[in-house]
């Protein structure tokens, strides 16, 4: 077999990439079907300098979910990649709820940590408001110069 066939690894050989004709062969699909599904938006494979299409994994699924949708269920193009874009806004949407998450633990937990430390100690300062001003300053009580 040669290498086209089998697919090439990328420098740090974390994942295949297969040119154009091999992609439609695993997909069975024709490769002017891949070249429009790319001009659509619905799959856009990495590019070489050249400008040759190389269709990672992730790609070949992406194909076969399109090819999927649209002989078994029936869905056009255009409602195919509304279907991708929805799907796209959701992970993007699970990923920044996942942060969001994560952000407002490590919050809640910097305030536990306030609240905790406070207890028994001597507030360092106070908040007060200065008259005739919109301004809050921290105000803190000089300390005592030892002569």
């Amino acid at each position: 077999m040669s290498d086209k066939s089998q697919g090439k690894q990328d420098k740090q050989g974390k994942h295949e990439v297969f040119v154009i004709s091999v992609a439609a062969e695993i997909t069975g699909m024709h490769a002017q079907t891949l070249r429009t599904y790319d001009r659509m938006g619905l799959v856009s494979p990495q590019r070489t300098r050249g400008g040759g299409r190389r269709y990672s994994r992730a790609d070949i699924e992406a194909l076969q979910e399109i090819q999927r949708l649209s002989h078994e269920e029936g869905v056009n193009l255009a409602g195919i990649k509304t279907i991708i874009e929805q799907q796209n806004r959701i992970t993007d949407l699970e990923q920044e709820n996942a942060a969001l998450r994560h952000r407002m633990a490590e919050m809640q937990e910097q305030l536990r940590r306030a609240e905790q430390g406070g207890a028994g100690q001597r507030s360092r300062g106070e908040i007060v408001h200065v008259p005739r001003s919109t301004a809050v300053v921290m105000w803190e009580p000089r300390r005592k110069r030892n002569r």
